[in-house]
């Protein structure tokens, strides 16, 4: 089991504000550090916030900025929140770290509905993400509603808002 646990926060709809006098979700800041409160995480974690995005609006340049957090992260077990649509793209962008020997677990984890709207799934997502980077073997994997999968077989089916092994 993992010392500690960092998580690298990238925005997606797990970060999302609904903003009632505009009627569209945005970003203000980000909602870790309330999830981490209810969730009652008792191992120490440390939270890095890189600018928050839609994945749909991540360049290039964004996935480079989440693969240098992870390589200089010190904690071997890594949890990265992202949105979901580009989520895979990511997790294979981090892949490539381990052809370097990269010696982490790396754990890519979101929500389809923002954290603070009802019935979201975020902070299960969250919880179940921070419990496969600890235990999960060194690799990088996405965890969604209760399935992991592995960054180089895995897909989004936007018919049915859920992840698929490929």
């Amino acid at each position: 089991m993992a010392a500690s646990l960092g998580i690298i926060v990238c925005g997606g709809t797990l970060d999302k504000h609904y903003d009632p006098l505009q009627g569209e979700l945005g970003f203000t800041q980000t909602h870790l550090p309330e999830m981490l409160s209810r969730a009652r995480i008792t191992i120490p974690v440390r939270v890095e916030a890189l600018p928050l995005l839609d994945s749909l609006d991540m360049l290039d340049a964004d996935r480079e900025r989440v693969l240098s957090a992870c390589q200089a992260a010190p904690e071997s077990a890594l949890v990265v929140t992202h949105g979901t649509d580009t989520m895979p793209e990511t997790a294979r962008v981090l892949g490539s770290l381990f052809s370097k020997g990269l010696q982490k677990t790396i754990v890519l984890t979101g929500a389809m509905i923002p954290y603070a709207i009802d019935n979201s799934d975020a902070l299960f997502n969250l919880g179940f993400a921070c419990a496969c980077a600890q235990t999960l073997p060194h690799g990088v994997y996405i965890a969604m509603n209760g399935r992991v999968f592995a960054w180089d077989r895995v897909t989004k089916n936007r018919a049915q808002g859920v992840f698929e092994n490929i």
